[in-house]
C-alpha cells in the first residue's frame, strides 16, 4: 500500500509499481465508487472490449452445392 497526495484541483497521481500492476497505460478512463468507505478505482474496459458481441455477424450462407456448380460450367471453351 502506497500513501498519494491529492492536488489542490483534486488530481492524484496513480504510483508507477501500481500502474504495472494493473497493465495501465496511457490514456485510460478508471471507474471510481465507494465501498466501506474506501475509494475504489478500477480501470474501465476499452470502448472495443464493451462493444464486443453488441454487433451482428453476416446471415449465415448456404452451402455450396459443387455438383450443381459443375452442372452450370461450360467445359467446351477449354
Amino acid at each position: 500500500m502506497q500513501t498519494v497526495s491529492i492536488t489542490s484541483k483534486w488530481q492524484v497521481h496513480i504510483p508507477v509499481a501500481v500502474r504495472k500492476m494493473l497493465k495501465l497505460e496511457k490514456p485510460t478512463q478508471v471507474i471510481v465508487s465507494v465501498a466501506s468507505g474506501a475509494i475504489v478505482m478500477r480501470p474501465e474496459k476499452s470502448r472495443i472490449l464493451r462493444m464486443g458481441g453488441s454487433l451482428r455477424g453476416r446471415k449465415p450462407v448456404k452451402p455450396i452445392n459443387l455438383d450443381r456448380v459443375r452442372d452450370y460450367i461450360d467445359y467446351s471453351k477449354w
